[in-house]
Parts: C-alpha cells; sequence; structure tokens
C-alpha cells in the first residue's frame, strides 16, 4: 500500500525538507498553501513545482478572520494569532485529508526556530488544538518529539527522521545541498499580522468596526488617515493607485483631468467624509492645488488641499 501524506507548504525551505524527506522514504507526497487577506499561496506554488509534487491553496479567510477578532491563545509581538492558526490549519488539512484517503499530515516546523510560536509548549499546544490525534508528523525535529501513532504504525520510519532544532540555518543549506536541491528560499512567512505597521492599521479598522477581508487588503496599500468613524486610503504611487483600484469595497475617488493619487473611503458615506478625502488626494496632487475629484456615480467635488499639519495629526503613522 502506497502510505499518502498531505503537507502543509507555505514554499519556504524548512517545507521543501521535509516534504523531500518524506518522498525519499517512498512517501506520496501532496501540499497544500493556505491563502488569505494576510498571506499568499504564490510561494507555496512556487516551491511546489521545484519538487514536482502535487499542490493547492485552501482558502482561510474564514478561519483567520474569527482569530485575529478572538485568539484563544493570544496574539504574538503583533496582531498574529500564531498558535491558533497554526492549529486551525492543521484541523483544517487533516479533516481534507481524512476525506481524501492520506494517512498523515506534515509540516516543515523545527523545535525552537521561532521563539514563540516553535518552542516545545506551543508545538504541543497546536497539535492538541489540531484534532489531529497523532497524525500531525514534523519530520525535520521528529527525533526531539515523542513519537506519532504515524511512526509507532510503521507508515514512516522514525529512524530516518531528524532532529533539528534552533534558529540556525546552517543545518538546513546543508541538508539542502546534500539533497541535491539548488535553490534555496529564503525563510518561509510574509503573514502580515506580524508586521508592525500593517499591525498598527489593522487596529483601527477594528477599533471602527471596518473589519472586513476587503478592507484588510485594501490597507496594504497607499497613506491612510483616521476621519473617525471612517478610513481614508490615499495612493502614493502607480503601483498604490492599481492596488486601491482593485479593491471592491468602499468609495473611490479619482482626479479629474490630472494625473495624481487615487482616493478610497472605507466606512460611513458622507459629504464631510468624501471631502476629507478629496482634500488629502488635493494635498498629495503635484502643487498641492485645489483640484476638482469625481467619484464613480460621476458626483463632482472641488476640494482645497487638506493642511500639512492637520493630515499630520490623523495620519497612520507606520512605526
Amino acid at each position: 500500500m502506497t502510505v499518502k501524506a498531505l503537507g502543509a507548504f507555505s514554499g519556504g525551505l524548512d517545507g521543501l525538507l521535509a516534504s523531500r524527506l518524506l518522498i525519499d522514504l517512498g512517501i506520496e507526497v501532496h501540499l497544500a498553501t493556505f491563502t488569505s487577506p494576510f498571506f499568499s499561496c504564490a510561494p507555496g506554488r512556487e516551491g511546489a513545482s521545484v519538487l514536482g509534487v502535487p499542490w493547492r491553496s485552501i482558502d482561510f479567510t474564514t478561519e483567520i478572520m474569527a482569530l485575529v477578532e478572538d485568539p484563544p491563545s493570544g496574539f504574538g509581538s503583533h496582531l498574529n494569532p500564531c498558535v491558533d492558526c497554526h492549529a486551525a490549519m492543521f484541523r483544517v488539512l487533516w479533516a481534507t485529508a481524512r476525506e481524501e484517503g492520506f494517512q498523515f499530515i506534515f509540516s516543515g516546523e523545527v523545535l525552537g526556530q521561532r521563539p514563540m510560536s516553535q518552542n516545545r509548549g506551543s508545538l504541543n499546544r497546536v497539535k492538541n488544538l489540531s484534532e489531529a490525534e497523532g497524525f500531525l508528523l514534523r519530520p525535520l525535529s521528529a527525533l526531539l518529539l515523542e513519537p506519532t501513532v504515524v511512526e509507532n504504525q510503521g507508515l514512516v520510519d522514525r529512524t530516518r527522521l531528524l532532529g533539528l532544532s534552533g534558529r540556525s540555518r546552517k543545518p538546513q543549506i546543508a541538508l539542502a545541498r546534500e539533497m541535491g536541491l539548488k535553490r534555496i528560499p529564503a525563510p518561509a512567512g510574509g503573514c502580515l499580522l506580524t508586521d508592525p505597521g500593517y499591525s498598527m492599521r489593522l487596529r483601527v479598522l477594528i477599533e471602527r468596526d471596518l473589519f472586513t477581508p476587503e478592507s484588510a487588503r485594501a490597507i496594504r496599500s497607499g497613506r491612510m488617515f483616521d476621519l473617525g468613524g471612517a478610513v481614508a486610503l490615499v495612493g502614493r504611487s502607480d503601483h498604490d493607485n492599481r492596488a486601491l483600484s482593485e479593491r471592491t469595497t468602499g468609495t473611490f475617488l479619482q482626479l479629474k483631468d490630472i494625473p495624481g493619487p487615487l482616493g478610497l473611503l472605507l466606512g460611513p458615506w458622507s459629504q464631510s467624509n468624501l471631502l476629507s478625502l478629496a482634500r488629502l488626494m488635493a494635498l498629495y496632487t503635484r502643487g498641492g492645488r485645489p483640484v476638482k475629484v469625481v467619484t464613480v456615480d460621476g458626483q463632482e467635488i472641488t476640494a482645497e488641499p487638506f493642511p500639512p499639519e492637520e493630515a499630520e495629526k490623523i495620519v497612520i503613522r507606520l512605526p
């Protein structure tokens, strides 16, 4: 019987090594990368292509949105509910694995690599909350952890697993070379919830009761201003303008007849809020002169530039 395993894979070196280790043991490996407003599945897709194994993305938006609002295990240094997030991912992954005939799930986690989320206590808590009941394998640190059902039942030869620990990547890089992996990716991650600037912006959304998947995506771009009951976003570049224009939430404002920043209002629609956003756009238009702004429904607003000293008071300044 071919043993099949489904791995949680963000695209980093540890996940590649864990996957390759199991492949070399004769396991049929499939990989899954979670996606949400806070992290992309693109690195996982790219990494899976290196290994040439089946890959899929799993939408994790509903689960992570709930955890950001109420994390049972608390947050890390910012708005990152890492322990509960990992447990929920494994819970989803294990449910999928059982439905599709996989014998176990696995990850590239390394004991002690991340002091808060990968210490022994955190790994055990994640395991207990995941509902995987001993079918969650961490091949890179297995020899330092309690044997799983996977090992005890002989689905995987425990003696051929590893006992890596700590924050150094040198053992992993050496192992990658030994395995013939030519491309060594940067450490995986990229979760915006660990970013102090993004977390500061997100707190404003939550406090203003504006927290939705689309608003969480919108605040990744542009300058951000707190208007009290609403939030204003003003593009800083063509890239920002394109990103803001792709959003499907809020009220858009665009300059009439001249180039400049695009504006997006998140929150209650009001003439006062629209005028404030138009004035912020005028402030960041070349020359800082009065401008005409057009809403998506064709309404025109003539706006004087917002006073710089007043704008400074309401900008969400990144740390």
